[in-house]
């Protein structure tokens, strides 16, 4: 599919097929792509194209490549959990697709994680890699407590659907700071308060949730990743706090011994939502310092 923007083409792909069929998009004109200037590939997970189309504008001198990851957006949806290893490697397939050598990587939240799992099996496939607030448990003090609440979010999902595990996931990704001791024996929310139904219709196809709790639990491989060197950088929003994704950008970085680069505002700074403003515009730029 061929969509005419204001700003330029952005022409629809799929590589693989059945199950394994990932949904891409090619902002501009590939061919321009060179050495110097290699195309950006924007990413995230669960979230799907649409969540980096607001980024992709400011890249307009450059090809830019979004995509769905898998079990989300226009990929066909399942229900069984998803590795770390499965996204790297449906973003290794996407780049070898495109055909145009290493590209200039961004991947966000969830897609943090997945690029450094790329990073690891596949380092050749990317020139700069921006890893922004990947929410990794793995080398915090409260790993444990951060590992109970998603087993018990998950037996949330499995038992009641939907709603009743949102409900539990939308203030765990608010709290600012380590897991307290009792965080599970609080009453469990009303999903009505975040606008959701408490009825469960019995789908369990909720890609975050099958996105859980494997990147959650993800372990970098420390030293595979030391050796890209000033290659990759380590991003944390300044409005972030001690949020899980900024807290486990910042121990990635520690495990790295490399210092964590600031970006402006906040989790979701690349975009500007209702209620939730982000800065996208300084956002931009400061990526563009990153890939220049």
């Amino acid at each position: 599919m061929t969509q005419n923007t204001t700003e330029r083409t952005v022409v629809t792909h799929v590589v693989g097929a059945g199950d394994d069929a990932i949904t891409y998009d090619v902002h501009g004109d590939l061919a321009t792509a060179s050495v110097e200037t290699p195309a950006l590939f924007l990413f995230a997970a669960p979230m799907d194209a649409t969540g980096l189309e607001m980024l992709a504008g400011h890249f307009a001198d450059r090809p830019v490549v979004t995509y769905d990851p898998r079990g989300a957006g226009r990929n066909p949806v399942g229900t069984g959990d998803i590795s770390v290893e499965r996204h790297a490697d449906d973003l290794h397939r996407v780049i070898a697709a495109l055909g145009v050598g290493p590209v200039d990587a961004f991947g966000t939240s969830g897609g943090a994680v997945n690029l450094l799992g790329l990073l690891a099996a596949h380092p050749e496939d990317v020139r700069v890699a921006v890893v922004h607030e990947p929410p990794l448990a793995a080398d915090l003090p409260d790993r444990e407590g951060v590992l109970a609440v998603i087993a018990d979010m998950k037996r949330t999902y499995a038992a009641q659907g939907d709603g009743a595990a949102m409900a539990k996931f939308i203030p765990f990704v608010m709290l600012d700071g380590p897991v307290p001791d009792d965080y599970l024996e609080q009453p469990a929310p009303d999903p009505a308060l975040f606008g959701m139904s408490a009825v469960d219709d019995g789908t369990r196809t909720n890609p975050l949730l099958r996105n859980m709790p494997a990147i959650i639990e993800y372990r970098v491989d420390a030293e595979a990743l030391r050796g890209l060197g000033d290659r990759l950088v380590i991003a944390v929003g300044v409005e972030s706090g001690d949020t899980l994704p900024a807290r486990g950008a910042r121990a990635v970085a520690a495990a790295l011994d490399v210092e964590v680069t600031e970006f402006p505002s906040h989790h979701a700074g690349f975009t500007d939502q209702p209620g939730f403003p982000g800065d996208p515009a300084g956002f931009a730029a400061r990526l563009r310092e990153m890939l220049d």
